[in-house]
């Protein structure tokens, strides 16, 4: 077929003037607790260990499946206005969190998470495992969620309970998306309890392969790097969080030379405060530069194809997302070149990773539906959940009191 002919051939129903912006796939979030923007501010200058703490107070005060909901509205459409119209978001409620998202018109991978300890809504294991059972039955043949499990991490869920969640997204085909080497006190709290590191703890116990997405990765040495790669599993780099908790920083370039899939995440609003990939690609981009002192590590066009077509290929999509490709579904961003910032554009590879900012993405489109237009989005009425969030900012605040 002559393609180029095909094209002249076809009508459309809309004309979008895209004069002077960048045209390019939306972007991939592969790690958010996206409700967790109800928290944003609320816990800060902490570690990780003693900062869960305090979070998990305040999110069993205030959560319920109705707040999680207006809480993955505020994170999902802070993500969308900032040009994602995928996303892997770990939460308490998830049915909740496929709700808001189609509400706004966005893609989503989640699924039922497992957590050892007293949770929200006094769920028991038992009830952790019929939950994600039951989602995979309910969204498996829904093309706009990519159903996983969510095992919380290593240090929260016993082995036992591991592998049970694997079965499960082993049954369905799923994803297995888990917290892994985050810091070094849970490195040495799963040394202590079970004698290995936490990247070979998930191997010893067959959980790393194709389907696991491991969330931060940031305290590996060269053999866990390589089991990590040898299984082809994914890692998410949130570099926003793990600078700001004081949690370190990934050795990506180590992992992206030892073959890796890495991938990209701004993680919740609640430990790195905003929602922006942009930051989060520019973040991947500079910290190995500085960490290596060599300035070719991590190109733009490296980091470039994490948020987009590596997370496409990390969700098991890659043939039919993350690139601008014929065949594949309409899921593209425009970006805004009548910017100060953008005057003048020498290479628009370049300029997207280190001066692009959220606030350029002027529409947004998923499935070719706009979605998002002239930085406003067009699926719901954002302005009712804003003020539902600021009603219950006094009991949020309350919560820790």
């Amino acid at each position: 077929m002559n393609v180029a002919k095909s094209f002249k051939e076809l009508s459309a129903s809309q004309k979008i003037n895209a004069q002077n912006k960048i045209v390019m796939p939306g972007l991939i979030n592969m790690h958010c607790h996206a409700a967790d923007s109800l928290f944003r501010g609320l816990v800060e200058e902490l570690s990780l260990e003693a900062w869960l703490q305090k979070v998990w107070v305040a999110e069993k005060a205030i959560l319920t499946p109705e707040t999680t909901y207006t809480g993955s509205v505020l994170g999902f459409a802070e993500n969308l206005l900032a040009g994602v119209t995928s996303i892997m978001d770990m939460f308490w409620y998830p049915t909740e969190a496929v709700k808001a998202a189609n509400d706004l018109g966005m893609r989503i991978s989640t699924g039922g998470i497992f957590f050892d300890y007293p949770g929200i809504g006094n769920r028991s294991h038992e009830d952790f495992l019929q939950e994600a059972e039951k989602f995979f039955e309910d969204y498996n043949s829904n093309e706009a969620v990519f159903p996983a499990v969510m095992p919380h991490g290593s240090y929260t869920v016993s082995p036992e309970h591991l592998k049970e969640a694997k079965k499960i997204a082993a049954k369905y085909n799923g994803l297995y998306h888990i917290h892994a080497a985050e810091t070094l006190t849970e490195q040495s709290d799963i040394n202590e309890r079970y004698g290995e590191s936490v990247i070979r703890h998930l191997h010893s116990h067959g959980l790393l392969d194709q389907q696991a997405i491991l969330a931060h990765c940031v305290h590996l040495d060269d053999t866990e790097i390589q089991l990590i790669a040898d299984n082809e599993s994914v890692v998410v780099h949130n570099p926003m969080s793990n600078l700001k908790l004081g949690s370190g920083i990934a050795p990506i370039d180590k992992m992206f030379e030892a073959g890796v899939t890495l991938t990209l995440g701004t993680d919740g609003a609640i430990s790195g405060n905003d929602l922006d990939m942009w930051l989060t690609m520019r973040l991947a981009a500079s910290l190995p530069k500085g960490n290596t002192l060599d300035p070719k590590v991590m190109n733009a066009k490296t980091v470039l194809h994490m948020a987009t077509l590596n997370g496409a290929k990390a969700l098991g999509k890659e043939d039919k997302l993350g690139s601008l490709e014929v065949g594949k579904i309409a899921d593209f961003i425009f970006i805004d070149m009548d910017k100060i910032h953008a005057v003048p554009v020498f290479d628009p590879i370049t300029h997207l990773v280190y001066s692009a900012c959220k606030s350029d993405i002027s529409d947004v489109f998923v499935g070719g539906k706009q979605v998002v237009k002239g930085g406003v989005i067009c699926t719901l009425d954002i302005n009712n959940v804003v003020e539902e969030v600021r009603a219950l900012s006094p009991k949020i605040a309350a919560s820790l009191v």
